[in-house]
């Protein structure tokens, strides 16, 4: 798309970006737990119902569907496509799909909180299911077009900016050093000042990448915003896709996030499925620039090589 266009969407408020591909029958359960918090409690409804029930629910039409979960028919639409199909009818063929699949017999994933007075034993089970479910559900909902499209930003880049605070900024520093590894110009900004005086530099080649679960983190937004304004590909790495984050992205990518406990909220379990997120954007650079960063990393490695070298005992 030629920057005049860009610019065009852009002054009309609304990002660029590929149209999103609808979500897998596997990864439904999975948009539902990521999307529940920011929908309406009777849109909630519908979407808990096709979760827990996709066979029942694939046999009942639009009305159907709205009696049963007490809402109406505009309401199961709007649930449909907040879900990512374009319409119930689309929905109900991925339901169909996803009963097919339980009906082979796979057991169901299965959650629990972790209670305070659990033994040790039990919290290292739980919080490893949970791991495991969330890289599942990350890996099932991300959009393969959306993330083709990152990677090849990232593979041109001329520099690269990251954004994030807190746990985020921790994912972003993991993902600079990556970059760097293989010989591209990356910055990973935790200071919200400075990102955006950083920002305000970005121009066409370059790349800004946020990471946000909430996708309503000020600090990260703003700096974003600016790259966007100034002609940056914007990429967000966030588990609320339809957040504010979202206005200023060319890119989104979706994670999930294992179910917030009061011992571990959201924001340090999401920080898995970030994880997951860079090393699929790492990978794929690599790949896409193969000819470069495989020179570049093994000159890193025998750079630091010395340093992990056994010493010699002391005399």
């Amino acid at each position: 798309m030629s920057p005049d266009l860009k610019e065009t969407f852009k002054d009309s408020g609304a990002a660029v970006r590929p149209a999103p591909s609808p979500p897998a029958p596997a990864a439904l359960a999975a948009k539902v737990r990521t999307l529940a918090p920011s929908m309406t409690r009777s849109m909630q409804r519908v979407a808990e119902a096709v979760a827990h029930d996709p066979a029942g629910c694939a046999a009942l039409t639009v009305t159907g569907l709205a009696a049963r979960t007490g809402t109406s028919e505009a309401t199961v639409v709007r649930t449909s496509r907040l879900l990512g199909y374009p319409g119930y009818r689309d929905l109900r063929l991925a339901l169909a799909a996803l009963a097919a699949q339980q009906a082979t017999g796979r057991a169901p994933a299965v959650t629990a909180d972790i209670a305070v007075d659990d033994a040790l034993p039990d919290v290292v089970a739980k919080l490893a299911q949970e791991e495991q479910q969330c890289l599942a559900d990350t890996a099932a909902g991300l959009d393969l077009t959306q993330l083709e499209a990152a990677v090849g930003a990232l593979a041109a880049a001329r520099r690269i900016d990251v954004y994030g605070i807190g746990a985020s900024n921790l994912v972003g520093q993991d993902l600079v050093q990556k970059l760097l590894r293989i010989g591209l110009i990356a910055h990973a900004h935790s200071d919200p000042h400075l990102a955006v005086t950083n920002a305000v530099q970005m121009r066409a080649g370059d790349v800004a990448v946020a990471i946000t679960h909430s996708g309503r983190t000020t600090d990260v937004i703003e700096p974003l915003r600016v790259a966007f304004d100034h002609g940056a590909t914007t990429i967000a790495i966030t588990g609320r896709p339809d957040g504010d984050i979202a206005s200023y992205a060319d890119h989104i990518l979706t994670t999930s996030t294992a179910r917030e406990s009061e011992l571990r909220p959201a924001a340090m379990s999401s920080r898995t499925s970030q994880l997951l997120v860079v090393d699929c954007l790492f990978v794929g650079v690599a790949q896409r620039t193969y000819e470069t960063a495989a020179p570049a990393l093994s000159a890193s490695y025998e750079a630091l090589a010395h340093r992990h070298s056994p010493r010699s005992p002391a005399r």
